[in-house]
């Protein structure tokens, strides 16, 4: 016949079981512990929002973030009726969309920008502004503002138009992104090099992982595999950039210096992609993130190859679309989105490497002076030729 324990030592065997198992849950806390201290104190700009959230994504959480940004931005509509007041500081050229005296844009042979049909014009809405000059007086940078959404009339888009002759474009990798630890010999912020001539600055897309795109330069190579099809900012030796699906409008050649994919093509030859409304295969990221009004920006080329940035707050993947159709996009693709990730800093070097900046827009949450610092992210830069 089997004794049982006294009540005492059955106590304590509980007890010694408790522990044992206590310690394993610490135990197994430990690595993600470490793991998540170690995404905080990494290197390279980023908030402590933005290093928790991406720290989940890293760790297969990448599904719970999309669920609750979509569950937050989607429930977020903005008004219907009002007046925008997030329009781009340089948008005060003389003249508005309204009058028929040639604007400084059109002079200078910009395109046109289409405004919502039916809804008056406001001052200076759709009008290109010189936003930084350099010798001479030549305009270095344009910018001009839309309101894309016929349904929520106070949302506004910010364009900035890089011209081809005039400037010179640059993409950068950050200390996390394309990948974490890249060794970059000119570090990871602009170079100090390129200080004196700069231009603007402007994030990059999505992370690579979530993107499921690639990166090239010709310090790096590969860093992450080019992927067929995929919208590509290719940039050859002149700094120039074309727009384009990899393989198929784009591909490598000697001149190529750096390439940089996101998602799918949004605008090919004028013709905006179908199937943004419902984003059914996930070309445009995770199938509901489409619905998001969030913020989210853009990058492509006019029909005679100047480089146009798109960006701005309460956009849905198909407004984002005809703002960049509207500011003369013929062929675009999506950059990254949400506050934390979309950023258009306009730069006047004043001497003795130093810069006074601004935001494209008032509203942009990252600091003016963002890539100027290394950060976790990568990035373009744009000099004067």
């Amino acid at each position: 016949m089997k004794q049982s324990l006294p009540i005492p030592a059955k106590k304590a065997r509980r007890r010694r079981r408790r522990r044992w198992i206590a310690l394993g849950i610490c135990l197994l806390l430990v690595v993600p512990a470490i793991s998540y201290v170690r995404a905080l104190l990494y290197p390279g700009n980023a908030t402590f929002a933005v290093r928790s959230v991406e720290w989940v994504r890293d760790h297969g959480g990448g599904k719970i973030i999309d669920t609750i940004e979509t569950w937050k931005y989607s429930r977020q509509a903005p008004p219907a009726t009002g007046n925008p007041s997030d329009i781009p500081a340089a948008g005060t050229a003389a003249g508005t969309a309204g009058k028929a005296a040639p604007t400084p844009g059109q002079l200078a042979g910009l395109p046109k920008v289409s405004l919502l049909p039916g809804v008056k014009p406001l001052a200076h809405e759709g009008v290109w502004s010189p936003a930084r000059q350099g010798a001479g007086g030549k305009s270095l940078l344009w910018t001009t503002w839309v309101r894309p959404d016929p349904g929520h009339l106070p949302v506004t888009a910010a364009a900035a138009l890089i011209p081809q002759g005039s400037d010179i474009v640059r993409l950068m990798p950050g200390t996390r992104e394309p990948v974490v630890g890249m060794a970059s010999k000119n570090g990871y912020s602009v170079p100090s090099s390129a200080v004196p001539g700069l231009v603007a600055v402007f994030n990059a897309g999505f992370k690579m992982h979530d993107s499921k795109s690639g990166w090239y330069t010709t310090e790096a190579g590969a860093a992450v595999p080019l992927v067929d099809g995929r919208a590509s900012a290719v940039i050859d030796r002149n700094g120039v950039v074309r727009i384009g699906a990899w393989n198929q409008t784009v591909r490598m050649s000697p001149d190529v210096v750096a390439v940089r994919q996101n998602l799918d093509m949004v605008i090919t030859n004028g013709k905006i992609a179908g199937g943004l409304a419902d984003n059914a295969t996930g070309a445009w990221g995770s199938t509901r993130s489409q619905f998001e009004y969030t913020w989210r920006s853009a990058l492509g080329t006019d029909a005679k190859g100047n480089l146009i940035y798109v960006a701005g707050n309460g956009l849905t993947l198909a407004t984002l679309a005809s703002a960049m159709h509207q500011a003369g996009i013929v062929n675009g693709m999506e950059l990254d989105i949400h506050s934390a990730m979309v950023s258009f800093n306009i730069e006047q070097p004043v001497g003795n490497l130093s810069v006074n900046n601004r935001k494209l827009l008032p509203s942009m949450s990252s600091p003016a002076d963002r890539y100027l610092q290394a950060d976790q992210r990568d990035f373009f830069y744009v000099v004067a030729r």
